[in-house]
């Protein structure tokens, strides 16, 4: 290995620089400094001869472009290989940062607004897509039902479902509860203190125990199914699933999905239990009503329909935060923002879905006089 050298002399009026030795990162050395003390400006080469230079890599093609103003002329000599590393590396150094607009002021606040639409154009379009994909899998899956995985189902109706029944029913015990106490403040100053029955049972079964049955399935298994799926992103098991011919949404998807779909109409069951229990045990400890006559209105005064409102929202709201949890999980890439990030919008997407479609379905409801 030579070490890195430089001859600066006149020829013809021409201030030109000749390039010797190795310009490569461990030969560089003092060079460097010595050229930049002697020349003080570039301005003052006029012509590169590189004809004699012995081996380059891209740290001595830089450090000799730094020198080197971009309209002197280069000449190489027939080393065509220092040709095309020197405009391989010429665009990084001269390459000029176009100056940032201000984002302050009406103009930056169309421009901010402008890219969330874009981005908001961009993940509705994926949602469609991601949609229209689950929709072909389902449908493979329930024509050939030997492509469902029995043994992954199993144990995610385990971890999504049956292990959430204690923190469902504690949950909406506790929102019954408030309701009931609510309800007997307000209508007893009415006289009617009684209707907090169906206060309370109507509010749970129709709307309260689906919801916050579907929340809780946000929480615990949206985060769940997106960090699962974006660990095996991370690593990469995903990609050895494509390369074994193994499908994604066969093995990781349709499982998470079934699973959420299985198992929330039994969530919002034992949801509808805990907030009716709730509201009982408050009516009996302020109002006086007894747990017999609490059940007994309930039965003889609340129209069953309520309860299979409630019901039949819960595949569609299962669904939806399955999809989202699977989603954000195939979108994870290679480092551990984006996990956290793809997590967190699971979670934070499942949620705003689950209130819109309730909203959605009570509008739905209002209409056809249910």
């Amino acid at each position: 290995m030579t070490s890195a050298d430089w001859h600066l002399y006149d020829r013809n009026g021409e201030m030109t620089l000749h390039m010797t030795g190795d310009w490569t990162a461990l030969a560089l050395g003092n060079a460097l400094d010595r050229l930049s003390a002697h020349l003080g400006e570039r301005g003052m080469v006029q012509r590169v001869d590189l004809s004699d230079l012995g081996r380059v890599d891209t740290a001595g093609a830089l450090a000799l472009l730094q020198f080197v103003p971009k309209e002197v002329d280069i000449d190489c000599g027939p080393r065509e290989d220092l040709r095309r590393l020197i405009e391989l590396v010429r665009p990084a150094l001269y390459t000029e940062t176009p100056p940032r607009r201000g984002s302050g002021g009406i103009v930056g606040f169309f421009d901010r607004f402008g890219r969330q639409v874009v981005q908001l154009g961009g993940e509705a379009y994926a949602m469609l897509e991601f949609t229209g994909r689950l929709i072909a899998a389902l449908g493979r899956t329930f024509f050939h039902p030997r492509r469902l995985r029995v043994t992954p189902l199993v144990a995610m109706m385990q971890d999504a479902g049956v292990n959430a029944l204690p923190i469902v029913f504690v949950m909406t015990f506790f929102i019954g509860a408030v309701i009931a106490l609510v309800g007997t403040n307000l209508l007893t100053t009415l006289g009617v203190e009684v209707f907090t029955v169906q206060l309370v049972a109507v509010a749970i079964l129709r709307e309260f125990g689906v919801v916050i049955a579907a929340i809780l399935l946000s929480g615990r298994s949206a985060s769940s199914f997106a960090a699962q799926i974006g660990s095996m992103r991370m690593n990469q098991e995903t990609d050895a699933m494509q390369v074994m011919g193994v499908d994604r949404f066969d093995a990781l998807v349709i499982p998470r999905v079934l699973a959420a779909l299985l198992m929330m109409p039994l969530m919002t069951f034992c949801a509808d239990i805990g907030g009716i229990a709730g509201g009982l045990l408050v009516s009996w400890a302020t109002i006086d009503i007894s747990p017999v006559f609490f059940i007994q209105r309930t039965l003889e005064t609340v129209n069953i329909k309520h309860f299979w409102i409630g019901m039949s929202k819960a595949p569609f709201l299962a669904i939806v935060i399955a999809a989202a949890g699977c989603r954000h999980g195939l979108m994870v890439g290679g480092d551990v923002q984006s996990l956290g990030r793809n997590v967190t919008s699971a979670v934070v997407q499942s949620v705003f879905m689950v209130i819109m479609f309730d909203a959605i379905f009570a509008v739905l409801f209002m209409v056809l006089d249910l």
